[in-house]
């Protein structure tokens, strides 16, 4: 018997497939995704840029998310950004980018002035 998707009570699978955020991917295939070495993977945590997650068995595994990040990541390192360099311009952008939503969010809740 198929479980009814719309009961919140029995998640599974397929409710994982639209979330960026869930860890589906290996090292291996992350960094064979994003074209890099898991070697620069690790580097990106011991940064503390991404913190992957880890499996029972103590593997890393990463989610969608997090490969977005760390390929800007190799792109401005590609581009000769060293890589702690690299790793403070993706954090002050994504602060950038949560003050923007954030003062939208203000902006759209505050009664107009007569």
């Amino acid at each position: 018997m198929i479980p009814d998707q719309r009961d919140s009570a029995a998640p599974g699978a397929a409710d994982r497939f639209d979330d960026e955020h869930y860890p589906a991917y290996t090292m291996g295939r992350a960094a064979e995704m994003i074209g890099a070495s898991p070697g620069f993977l690790r580097s990106l945590g011991e940064a503390g840029l991404i913190e992957p997650q880890r499996s029972t068995g103590g593997h890393r595994r990463f989610s969608r998310h997090q490969l977005r990040v760390a390929a800007r990541v190799r792109e401005l390192v590609d581009q000769g950004t060293g890589l702690d360099a690299a790793c403070r311009i993706i954090a002050l952008e994504d602060q950038l980018h949560e003050a923007q939503r954030l003062n939208e969010s203000l902006r759209e809740q505050r009664p107009e002035s007569p």
